[in-house]
């Protein structure tokens, strides 16, 4: 059987120009990086078109794998095959998951966004931008310091972190500034990865050039000897960095093996930040396609609850309809199912494990009043019986549900889900959005409703000073501020052992800190954290350069 990359080589991209034709994007609008990938200028792209949006999410992650890119990708070609216009949103993928644990963000077999090889690595160059922007600032602040410190920044309370976008557990905590007077002031540093940092939720959340200067130039960095905050803009950093991240701010056009549009664009981490594509890109591809489809990282107890707290909060954003990822060999995994047993016929973990399902389920259908489409990502280890309780299951709860080959088969394997979302999204009328939290919340409330509305937590505990931290922010006039919980995204809980539907458990959060260009609150919970390292055996050491120069080992 041939692996991913194998798929993605066999096969021809059609010029970018083309694909922009059938996008409707017009040429004035069009940068192209090579052949096959451009930069896409929104500001030149036609208004008037606003069509339907379509949030892919997906149960909690396991290693047996979901395929939620895999299903988003199959699921916009299947709606180009029943002759929809259909146009995906996706992000780009981090350097970080690609070299460790979790491989890259363009789909699989042949729902594929290409070229995968670039997309999971450099690609256009985005994320580097950010890198760079973000370490921009960092000097800034240690400079200001050495030369002469008119702010009066207290060196003990700089807050704002230098990112990297790989895996490196060494660089979580270090004493920066080291050798003498002429390196600066020593203190306590660190580095998150890249998809984690501000920058790169400020980038995805910003609406235009001028809402990114404006998000950047409120970015908290440290406060001064008297606890004033100290901002960017006070640094006057915001036009640097702007500068640096300018021409990334234009979403990338790629294309499908099937030759369906994509614009893949920001890649912030669902378990530490909000977890989705850009505004820009999203608003765009809405500028052009009748059917847009786009997807939120990990679970929907992160991704999703976060692309609607958060991201449609901000952009005035509402999906028209939820489609939820599964495969009968992660729910077996929920039930209890060991890895190496996953490709056997287990009915009873199967069973057990279906609760996971089914209260992401009640969350979307119950908290947020979307409607729900069940996609299950066929493998051909799934039994009759298997695919029977499944959709026997989804029945009871009055759930559409479809099995889908778009691994298989591309878009021809996911003509009948396409169909589905398709009549589902067009008799529906469009809804007020329901918010699991009202903005006039305090903090507090705020991450209590998510831990019980959507977690199932029982009870909630706040880790030492998390209350003060909080009232001071709310003092500071953060109080209508969204939160985005920093959590495990292997189960409901903070504790990933805890596999299934959890319930009657306690939420630990051990800290809190703003996110002011972001515009929102991070809670963290459990011992999540903001750099990841690699794991025993990475993905890098299968990665390589054949003699002829084509990239090998890459998934």
């Amino acid at each position: 059987m041939p692996i991913d990359i194998e798929i993605a080589q066999s096969c021809t991209p059609r010029p970018i120009a083309v694909i922009a034709e059938k996008a409707g994007i017009p040429e004035e609008a069009l940068s192209p990086y090579g052949r096959i990938v451009a930069k896409v200028d929104p500001a030149a792209v036609p208004s008037g078109k606003q069509g339907k949006l379509i949030l892919v999410t997906a149960i909690t992650p396991t290693p047996a794998g979901e395929g939620k890119t895999t299903v988003s990708v199959g699921l916009a070609d299947g709606m180009t095959k029943i002759g929809k216009r259909s146009m995906l949103a996706l992000r780009e993928p981090s350097l970080g998951p690609v070299f460790g644990m979790k491989g890259g963000a363009t789909g699989g077999g042949w729902a594929q966004v290409l070229p995968m090889e670039a997309i999971n690595l450099h690609f256009t160059g985005d994320l580097h931008a950010i890198t760079a922007a973000n370490n921009l600032l960092a000097a800034m602040v240690d400079n200001h310091i050495q030369q002469g410190n008119p702010l009066g920044i207290d060196p003990r309370k700089v807050t704002w972190r230098r990112c990297l976008d790989v895996n490196d557990r060494q660089l979580r905590q270090i004493v920066s500034g080291l050798g003498g007077k002429a390196n600066g002031m020593p203190r306590e540093d660190g580095f998150d990865i890249t998809a984690a940092s501000e920058v790169m939720a400020v980038f995805c959340l910003a609406s235009s050039l001028q809402d990114l200067k404006a998000r950047l130039a409120r970015l908290q960095v440290a406060r001064t000897f008297d606890g004033k905050p100290v901002t960017a803009g006070d640094l006057h950093a915001e036009g640097a960095m702007t500068a640096l991240l300018r021409d990334a701010l234009q979403p990338n056009l790629v294309q499908t093996i099937d030759g369906t549009p994509c614009l893949m664009h920001g890649g912030p981490f669902a378990n530490i930040a909000h977890g989705c594509n850009s505004v820009i890109a999203t608003r765009t591809a809405l500028k052009l396609a009748d059917y847009v489809v786009t997807e939120a990282g990990f679970g929907a107890d992160l991704g999703a609850e976060k692309f609607l707290d958060i991201k449609c909060r901000q952009a005035g954003l509402w999906p028209d309809a939820v489609v939820l990822v599964a495969t009968v060999r992660a729910l077996k995994h929920h039930g209890g199912c060991p890895k190496a047993e996953l490709n056997q016929e287990n009915l009873d973990a199967l069973r057990k494990g279906l609760p996971n399902l089914t209260q992401h389920i009640e969350n979307l259908r119950g908290v947020y009043r979307l409607p729900v489409i069940v996609a299950v990502n066929h493998f051909v280890s799934d039994t009759e019986a298997e695919i029977a309780l499944v959709k026997d299951t989804c029945a009871a709860l009055n759930v559409p549900c479809e099995f889908c080959d778009g691994w298989a088969k591309g878009g021809e394997g996911v003509k009948e889900l396409a169909d589905l979302v398709c009549r589902t999204v067009d008799a529906r009328e469009k809804t007020a959005p329901s918010f699991c939290y009202a903005d006039e919340a305090p903090l507090k409330d705020k991450i209590t409703a998510v831990a019980k509305r959507v977690y199932h937590a029982a009870d909630i505990t706040f880790g030492a000073g998390v209350l003060k931290q909080l009232a001071d922010l709310e003092a500071e006039g953060w109080d209508k501020a969204p939160v985005c919980i920093a959590k495990t995204q292997y189960s409901f809980s903070d504790d990933p052992k805890k596999l299934g539907a959890p319930e009657g458990y306690t939420l630990t959060i051990r800290s809190a800190r703003l996110s002011a260009g972001a515009g929102f609150i991070v809670a963290f919970a459990g011992d999540i954290i903001a750099m990841p390292g690699l794991p025993k055996a990475p993905a890098a050491l299968n990665i390589d350069v054949a003699e002829d120069g084509r990239i090998v080992g890459l998934f």
